[in-house]
């Protein structure tokens, strides 16, 4: 690096550590004369052993003991700060203070920030209880948390604090934000928006809870082996989770399996009572992880349920010699909560799923019940008033049968009452595009399983049916459409329907995936039930993404912004439009661009052994590996590029080599481990990447990088690096996308299909701020109808890349095709240059995708209008002034992407709830 631009770095690291810094420190709290509020104790939880008259006074000096022992919030000067991670290092993990070790002073920095968390999650909660506000339930299978520290210490305006204390320690803060393992509790988009949700919940002041699963292992730890994804596994929990309470006093029994037996008939309401015996019990324990909002005090949770055997030993067994069998119900009970996600390609896996969905959900449910148990005047015919339920996609759709079983057999009311609670009380968001990806079970499962509640689905559908029957009396096709139970062989119960017919708003997550559920995926319903159906478009938790993960260009934004304020209000970036051409905020803004290439280039070095100029254009790719998302498609843009190039340089012509952009080609992502397809992408991206980083003739012309194990931290550093990002799903497929939204809040120009949350990103920033091509979702619906019946034609362009020879000598097999052979053509017999192996491996499958009849996902189709948007990205790239007007208007059009925005709807067209601020008293007293 260069004595200028060493300057410049430093400059810009000082601007971030001001962008980062602490204010309203001490009206957050973090002044130790603020007293803790003692008016909110829950008096209800508090037992004595005395008589009446006598009980009432001595829980008033109890309670004035109790409060006055922690009556002010724990210091936070910097030698409080100290003082509390070596009391951690010592007392809590029980190492040597003196020692140097980065891990235990993380581990111990977790906690003492936890300590800090914790007294406002206690305070937080007995302030809304004592409100008794209504609560949002957010229950999803999955949640991407990524690390926690600096968003925690962010959130408490604690960050600069905690570096100046460990700095004195002999720690860099940014050193031991590495020692943390990202949480592997999630795989994709579902998860990370689920984690926004909560973010935005607590900032927002609302009343929420998630609930989810505490898996033991993640996804898997992807590496790459032999040029292909291996998968191992991710035990995230290795090192513990600092930043999670063990809630053993929080256990629910969970059965499965048994059968049903018919015991009379209730006195009450007169219906038969049937009790579920047999069978086997397993315990869900909870496990907490505090969730702070962004400055202020309310602080939610989100509670992760592990499994353990009803019984842990079976001693008779062991004393008679079966020591298997003395343990075999902890060893069946316990990997229910092992791993995110088993395969279930086969009826084993297709089980431990269902037994997982079901585990959570019914402890989730018994623990929603509890709460609002507590308070003696709550009716359960008022719980929808109190409880807003969220089903996030259909995974935990069992839910609907699960709380009307506990409504009917345990609180023993009748069916219209409880159907009246369960119908007002969930909602069911959709994120699903394709009818193939709709959850179904097999019914002899969901009879072995749980058998209960599919009397349960038996007589939702029965009264369902009977309702559709009485609208449309001779559709007897409209009924089987609508119906839970497919007849099929075997019989499939279609848990989308089931979420629909139980909630009382299904919400999709963008404006043409909502029009899809209702003319597409669902219209027989949307015609039933027209108000039932809303839209919702995703967003993103811009302080995570923007502050946290970009403070650099954070920075830039504040200085000409003159205040931090847009970090709470996104709309304030607006203003930056009108000084997006001014040649200083260009320059500042180049430069936080430069600042963060660097650091993804560094990363790259480090991570892949591949070395790459940070002046080339950083175009990224980084999403789950599926077909759908069309990684394949820009494989083999990047081998036409190489191609180009090549032929350019055999033909001498410098002037139109001299025109090439430099481009480095970042993928990432996960290909699922029974989807070879998908895998088979991630080898032939490999494979090019190898061909094209050792051949010396293209030099930094172009660069292929793939990244293992992608997750949350590795995205907070590739995006802020990205100067141009692809999300170029086939059309209609993508439900909305997030990560869409993240790279434009970041500065990075977008190329994209006409998909998803695209379209509307597209109308927010302006159609020549985004690179689109390819079909529509109309005509990609056509075009896949009429597939098997069209003339077998593709673009020449990915014709002569799937025919050229990628050899070693100075130019491809053939000539470079001239525009006017850019027309369709007739696709050729398949590739002998691929299957033959030019790339070190076969791609029989790849290439057979690509054959008339097959190409389902329109790679053949829009490959020639992908190239040509790749043409203009690289125009426009050459003209940096140009550029940079697009990224800061891009930027500065996002505020309806926050998710933010997506909560206050939630909040307003489905949940009915308000905010609900807590502010401890504000003053200084004598407490003695």
């Amino acid at each position: 690096m260069e004595e200028g631009e060493e300057e410049t770095c430093a400059r810009i690291e000082r601007e971030v550590r001001d962008c980062l810094g602490d204010p309203n420190a001490a009206q957050l709290g973090n002044d130790p004369t603020l007293l803790r509020q003692k008016s909110y104790v829950d008096e209800l939880e508090m037992e004595v052993d005395e008589e009446e008259e006598q009980a009432d006074e001595k829980k008033k000096l109890m309670k004035e003991k109790l409060w006055k022992l922690m009556c002010t919030y724990l210091p936070c000067d910097v030698l409080s700060l100290q003082k509390s991670i070596v009391q951690h290092v010592e007392y809590t993990l029980a190492r040597r203070r003196y020692k140097k070790d980065k891990g235990s002073f993380y581990q111990a920095t977790a906690v003492s920030v936890r300590d800090r968390l914790i007294e406002r999650w206690t305070d937080t909660q007995q302030y809304l209880s004592s409100k008794d506000t209504k609560r949002v339930y957010y229950l999803s299978l999955e949640y991407l948390l990524g690390r926690n520290l600096q968003n925690a210490m962010s959130c408490l305006a604690l960050r600069n604090r905690y570096a100046a204390a460990l700095e004195e320690l002999g720690y860099k803060l940014e050193e031991l934000t590495e020692e943390e393992r990202d949480p592997g509790l999630g795989s994709g988009g579902l998860g990370r928006l689920a984690s926004c949700f909560l973010d935005s919940l607590a900032t927002l002041n609302y009343a929420a809870w998630g609930y989810g699963i505490r898996y033991k292992y993640g996804m898997f730890e992807q590496r790459l082996i032999g040029r292909a994804q291996a998968e191992f596994p991710d035990f995230w929990l290795k090192e513990g989770y600092p930043w999670e309470v063990e809630r053993p006093d929080v256990q629910y029994l969970v059965k499965m399996y048994g059968q049903l037996e018919e015991d009379g008939k209730d006195p009450v309401t007169g219906r038969p009572r049937v009790n579920w015996v047999g069978g086997e019990d397993v315990i869900a324990e909870g496990f907490d992880i505090p969730v702070p909002g962004f400055h202020t005090w309310n602080t939610n949770n989100l509670r992760l349920w592990t499994s353990k055997a009803s019984c842990e030993f079976n001693l008779g067994s062991f004393n008679d010699g079966q020591y298997y069998a003395a343990i075999e119900e902890k060893e069946r009970s316990e990997p229910l909560t092992s791993v995110l996600y088993p395969c279930d390609n086969n009826a084993p896996g297709k089980e431990l799923r269902l037994r997982q969905q079901y585990f959570y959900v019914s402890a989730t449910l018994q623990d929603i019940l509890r709460r609002y148990k507590k308070r003696p005047e709550h009716s359960l015919l008022d719980l929808p008033r109190k409880v807003a339920i969220q089903l996030n996609e259909t995974h935990p759709a069992i839910a609907i049968p699960e709380f009307m079983r506990l409504l009917l057999d345990e609180e023993c009311l009748g069916w219209k009452e409880a159907w009246h609670i369960t119908q007002n009380t969930f909602a069911y968001t959709n994120h699903t595009v394709m009818p193939e990806a709709l959850e179904v079970w097999p019914l002899p499962l969901m009879e072995q399983l749980l058998p209960r509640h599919l009397t349960i689905i038996y007589e939702i559908n029965h009264h369902f049916l009977g309702e559709v029957r009485a609208r449309w009396p001779a559709d007897q096709g409209r009924v089987a459409r609508m119906s839970i139970i497919e007849e099929s062989e075997p019989k499939l119960i279609k848990m989308a329907h089931l979420a629909i017919i139980g909630c009382h708003r299904v919400n999709g997550v963008a404006q043409v995936h909502t029009g899809l559920l209702c003319s597409s995926l669902f219209p027989d319903f949307y015609e039933m039930w027209p108000q039932k159906f809303v839209n919702i478009t995703n967003g993103v938790n811009h302080r995570r993404w923007m502050l946290q993960a970009n403070p650099a260009m954070s920075a830039v934004i504040s200085k000409w912004l003159g205040s931090h304020d847009w970090i709470h209000d996104l709309g304030l970036l607006a203003r930056l439009k009108d000084l997006s051409s001014n040649p200083e905020l260009q320059r500042d803004w180049q430069e936080a661009k430069m600042y963060n290439k660097r650091k993804l280039a560094d990363f790259i070095e480090r991570e892949c052994g591949i070395v790459v100029n940070a002046a080339a254009m950083f175009d990224v790719h980084v999403k789950r590996i599926h077909e759908y998302k069309r990684q394949l498609m820009n494989i083999l843009g990047v081998a036409y590029r190489y191609l180009r190039i090549l032929s350019l340089q055999q033909e001498g012509n410098t002037e139109a080599l001299g025109q090439m952009v430099p481009r480095v080609v970042i993928f990432a992502g996960k290909a699922a481990p029974n989807y070879f397809v998908a895998k088979d992408v991630i080898k032939l991206i490999l494979a090019v990447a190898g061909r094209v980083n050792n051949d010396a003739r293209i030099g930094d012309l172009l660069k292929v990088v793939f990244i293992p194990n992608y997750n949350v931290s590795m995205a907070e550093l590739i995006i802020p690096g990205t100067d141009v990002s692809q999300h170029i799903s086939t059309a209609g497929f993508e439900a909305s996308g997030t990560s869409n939204m993240k790279f434009c809040m970041n500065g990075s120009l977008l190329l994209g299909s006409r998909d998803g949350a695209n379209l509307e990103i597209e109308q927010s920033i302006g159609k020549d701020n985004m690179f689109m091509f390819g079909a529509n979702t109309k005509e990609v619906d056509q075009l896949r109808r009429t597939i098997n019946f069209r003339k077998p034609q593709m673009d020449g362009r990915l014709r002569w890349v799937l025919e050229v020879r990628l050899r070693s000598d100075p130019a491809p097999a053939t000539p470079f095709p001239q525009p006017d052979s850019f027309a369709d053509q007739i696709l050729p017999r398949p590739s002998q240059e691929i299957l033959s192996g030019r790339f070190g491996a076969t791609f029989h499958d790849l290439v057979n995708s690509l054959q008339p009849g097959n190409d389902g996902y329109m790679v053949g189709h829009d490959f020639g209008s992908y190239l040509e948007a790749n043409e203009v990205v690289d125009s426009i790239f050459k003209n940096p002034p140009a550029w940079t007007t697009k990224c800061i208007d891009s930027c500065a059009s996002m505020s309806r992407f926050s998710s933010d925005r997506c909560i206050r709807e939630y909040a307003e067209k489905i949940w009915q709830v308000v905010p609900h601020q807590f502010k401890p008293p504000g003053k200084v007293a004598n407490v003695d």
